[in-house]
């Protein structure tokens, strides 16, 4: 992010533009851009004008929605969506001060797997769901999408492998990528997997 950031200048567009490109269809105010994308309200006017002024957005009665028509759709497309969205480092760093987290699972948005029921597994131990949260509104606003996510305290999750639960073996058995994984449940969920 932080070379497309330099490369069109502003990490703002980028984190505006992904908006875009990934909700073609729908419509965003201003104060709904600023919200997701986590960008300040006077630069996120600023940045629409700009994308409006070379037609990658337009403006229609009350909202912003991705041009259809912009000359180099596809060339940002590619070079926008195509990218490494986040490290996995970056990931974590989302999520220092939630609790004790034991296993950590991308999928979905994060592969590139567009068929996976969620794109991130948490599983850990006195977790703080509001910190949690804010872990995932930040990671939402980098990568410009919504995510679908689920959080077990570890007994849960345990519990749910040993009786193969259909969200985490749809989780475990399809492309995944593990982040982090505590020794004490590796030999547990491999043994499942």
């Amino acid at each position: 992010m932080e070379i497309l950031g330099k490369i069109l200048g502003s990490s703002a567009r980028v984190k505006i533009m992904r908006l875009f490109l990934l909700n073609r269809g729908k419509g965003f105010t201003t104060k709904d851009v600023v919200k997701r994308s986590r960008v300040n309200p006077d630069l996120a006017r600023r940045e629409l004008r700009l994308l409006s002024s070379i037609g990658f957005v337009k403006k229609r009665t009350v909202d912003w929605s991705y041009n259809s028509a912009f000359k180099y759709g596809e060339e940002f497309e590619g070079l926008l969506l195509g990218s490494d969205t986040l490290s996995n480092q970056a990931i974590l760093n989302n999520f220092k001060k939630v609790g004790r987290m034991k296993l950590v699972v991308t999928s979905g948005i994060f592969i590139k797997n567009h068929d996976s029921r969620v794109d991130l597994l948490i599983v850990g131990d006195k977790m703080k769901r509001g910190k949690i949260e804010e872990g995932i509104k930040r990671i939402e606003a980098e990568i410009g999408m919504e995510l679908v996510y689920a959080v077990f305290e570890t007994k849960e999750f345990l519990y749910r492998l040993n009786m193969y639960d259909k969200l985490v073996r749809d989780i475990l058995d399809y492309p995944h990528e593990v982040v982090l994984q505590a020794k004490e449940l590796s030999t547990q969920v491999l043994q499942k997997a």
